[in-house]
């Protein structure tokens, strides 16, 4: 079967932009049903402990206050009482709102008001009185409480091999570190926000809500409210970003249902900004790695263990130190993740969970090694360059991560780095190189997807995946109207709704290879169904051809040198309105005896003013291998993104909590700091070809997350280059430099 119009690696604009840029695009808190109140949520302001009483009567006297729900007047049948888990939850008890008096950690919500306005709501929550019965001020400090790291509930990391710790001792060149990062928060634009409608008398809810993943709020919604999924309709047609915070579902979902449920109205609840600091965050971890060398530069050992805080409920855990036996060939590596339990709200995936933080640690070491063997840091990767995945004994689907390492040195003129600190200046600013190396799963998860084509010639292709601005919208009409060899004007792909055909959650970067893959395999059978139509009603031209041979083109159909039949005339030959398959996708068999990655090499230039400390990052250029790019202008601008959020997490990004009663102290965008324009300059993208036919039917691999990935590491290598001051904890501000 043969397409004939070429869209996809193909640059082209986001279907959606226009109705973005002119304001037409729905965001949740946008959608105002009839009779619509709202909710405004209480916070508790301690860590530990229990509320004692709770004094509503002063906000019931304000006009247009419809009800105030705490613990103690939760109706029955809205109490989450259900041992429902969602399936993204980690091991242990998943919070459960208004369950019981006990506060689990600061900021946890305790009470809705339910008001005609917003803005009634929020001013009777001032009027509210609670009094708390206040344990110790609560474990909230990682450093302070490393003598509580646990095993338990802890998936294992990579099998050790060899014998690390005699190779270290033996080794010639050695080095041993320790870096840190702290609590980081995803802070997208949107806030999160649901409106829910309760019908008594379908016994069924309609749900406007946030979220990374329509299938995550049914079911959460579906399981604690003891209903058919079928009863639950969520939609969420476009989300102003999530990164990882929109996988679970958010406290505010579950107040917009249960005061639906028990006021019979529709209720919207949206989330203020430093109710946005109040859930889930990217963990705070202490690495220490130890690496060592022979004379050649060629790894001998590596020690690479990771502590990372929890809750005291759920044992969150990500993949941090794997990548350290996975990224360079070494014969003897150990590596060991452990668990702080302390009393905060459960963490939760951020940009590149595990990744970001133990690439960081990782590739900060190699640079320190580079130093300490005084072999250039580029070509130190080189000679440990890994030919397949050791954790796993299995070759790499593909890697063109040497293809990387060449296209970024040439870019970024690598070869005119001065390797002694403080050796490079311009005027009073000290100027330093860096680079790290990237890495990031290419993953592909079950999924599923419709196609209708209409005896009009238009296209509907749908699944209920979403589009947390990465161009979810855009590739999926690009692979649809490339299978069918239609115009993209004439292709709609509808998503975030979960009566769609299902989906998995938009994350790990894998939603291009699964839900991509869904597309082109339920356009293959629309293909054949086409096929077979034609055949039927055109024997004279497709009698004893093969479907091998058949040409989809400009919205026909041909076989070798006969006349093309437009697809509308097919249609309108069997006397249908249209034409409709649905198919589930899922990886192939043997895509298991492959380690299959994405990987960049990413570069940058650091200036340090040598009389302030003043960092600034004029130049980065990350060149990825990422298999097929479906579409470099989407892809670009998702390589772009992560880079900038490299930037501030090596400069300014840093969640402070007041030990003393576990509250965050920046819960807000003013002292919360992020990468703004001014902080982030040139970036150049390259992507190196990469052919992969094992991955998926797309050949595409996953490219949000790897963006970010090595991009502090880089940083802070060129900042040690600039200046000769080694800085392992994160953010590097201006007191750690000077």
């Amino acid at each position: 079967m043969i397409a004939g119009t070429n869209y996809i690696g193909k640059s082209t604009r986001r279907v959606d932009g226009i109705k973005k840029v002119t304001g037409q695009a729905p965001y949740i808190a946008e959608f105002n049903p009839a009779d619509l109140v709202h909710g405004y949520v209480i916070n508790s302001r301690i860590a530990k402990g229990k509320i004692t009483s709770i004094h509503r009567e002063k906000a019931l006297k304000v006009p247009g206050v419809r009800e105030i729900f705490t613990h103690e007047n939760v109706p029955l049948e809205v109490k989450i009482d259900s041992d429902y888990t969602d399936p993204l939850s980690p091991p242990g008890s998943p919070f459960r709102p208004l369950y019981d008096d006990k506060i689990l950690y600061n900021g946890q919500p305790i009470a809705l008001i339910v008001a005609d306005t917003f803005e009634t709501a929020a001013f009777a929550a001032g009027l509210v009185e609670v009094e708390y019965e206040e344990e110790d001020h609560g474990e909230v400090d990682l450093k302070k409480n490393l003598e509580q790291a646990t095993h338990e509930d802890v998936p294992d990391p990579a099998e050790p091999r060899g014998n690390a710790e005699d190779a270290f001792e033996d080794s010639e060149s050695k080095i041993e570190a320790e870096y840190y990062q702290p609590r980081e928060y995803h802070n997208p634009m949107e806030p999160f926000a649901s409106v829910a409608s309760w019908n008594e008398e379908e016994g069924s809810f309609s749900i406007y809500d946030k979220i990374q993943g329509v299938s995550s709020s049914q079911g959460y919604i579906a399981g604690i409210f003891n209903l058919e999924k079928e009863k639950v309709r969520v939609i969420s047609p476009f989300i102003g970003g999530a990164f990882g915070s929109g996988l679970r579902p958010q406290y505010q979902l579950f107040f917009a249902a249960m005061a639906s449920k028990a006021l019979k109205l529709p209720v919207k609840v949206v989330m203020t900004r430093t109710q946005m600091f109040t859930f889930g965050h990217r963990p705070a971890c202490l690495q220490r790695v130890k690496l060592s060398a022979d004379k050649t530069g060629k790894l001998t050992s590596i020690q690479h263990e990771a502590f990372s805080e929890t809750s005291k409920f759920e044992k969150f855990n990500e993949t941090i130190v794997d990548w350290s036996g996975l990224m360079y060939e070494c014969e003897n590596v150990k590596l060991d993740y452990q668990l702080v339990p302390l009393d905060v709200y459960t963490p939760m995936d951020m940009r590149a969970p595990g990744g970001s933080t133990g690439i960081f640690a990782l590739e900060c070491a190699m640079d320190e090694l580079a130093i300490e063997t005084g072999i250039d840091p580029l070509e130190l990767r080189l000679i440990n360059y890994a030919e397949k995945d050791q954790n796993e004994n299995k070759p790499f689907s593909s890697k063109e991560l040497k293809a990387c390492y060449q296209r970024a040195a040439e870019k970024f003129g690598w070869q005119n780095r001065k390797p002694e600190p403080r050796s490079n200046k311009q005027g009073n600013k000290l100027v330093g190189y860096g680079m790290a190396t990237g890495v990031w799963e290419a993953m592909q998860q079950k999924s599923s997807a419709k196609a209708i084509l209409t005896a009009g010639g238009k296209l509907t292709v749908s699944s209920g995946t979403a589009d947390i601005g990465t161009g979810t919208y855009t590739i999926m009409s690009q692979i649809a109207a490339e299978m069918l060899g239609i115009s993209l004007e004439n292709v709609e792909f509808k998503l975030g709704d979960s009566t769609l055909p299902e989906a998995p959650i938009e994350g790990g970067s894998w939603t291009a290879s699964s839900v991509g893959s869904a597309v082109k395999l339920v356009c293959s059978k629309l293909q054949e169904t086409i096929f077979a139509m034609a055949a039927q009603t055109n024997t004279d031209i497709f009698e004893n051809k093969l479907i091998e041979n058949a040409v989809f083109s400009n919205g026909e159909i041909s076989v070798g040198n006969s006349t093309a039949i437009p697809y509308v005339e097919i249609i309108k030959a069997a006397g249908k309105k249209s034409i409709e398959v649905e198919v589930n996708s899922e990886p192939e068999d043997d895509r298991s005896n492959y380690s299959c990655y994405s990987h960049s090499c990413v570069m940058v230039e650091v200036h340090v003013d040598e009389d302030t400390g003043m960092i600034s990052v004029p130049r980065v250029v990350n060149a990825i291998a990422g298999g097929k790019i479906l579409n470099p202008k989407t892809a670009e601008s998702q390589i772009i993104g992560g880079v900038a959020w490299g930037i501030g997490m090596a400069l300014e990004e840093e969640g402070m909590m007041d030990s003393r009663n576990g509250r965050i102290m920046n819960a807000n965008l003013a002292e919360y700091h992020v990468a703004v324009h001014a902080d982030v300059q040139e970036i150049d993208v390259i992507f190196v070809e990469e052919q992969d036919d094992i991955v998926n039917p797309l050949g595409a691999k996953g490219l949000g997350e790897l963006g970010i990935v090595g991009v502090a590491s880089a940083i802070s290598n060129a900042l040690y280059n600039a200046t000769g001051k080694r800085v392992r904890e994160l953010p590097f501000t201006l007191d750690k430099v000077l």
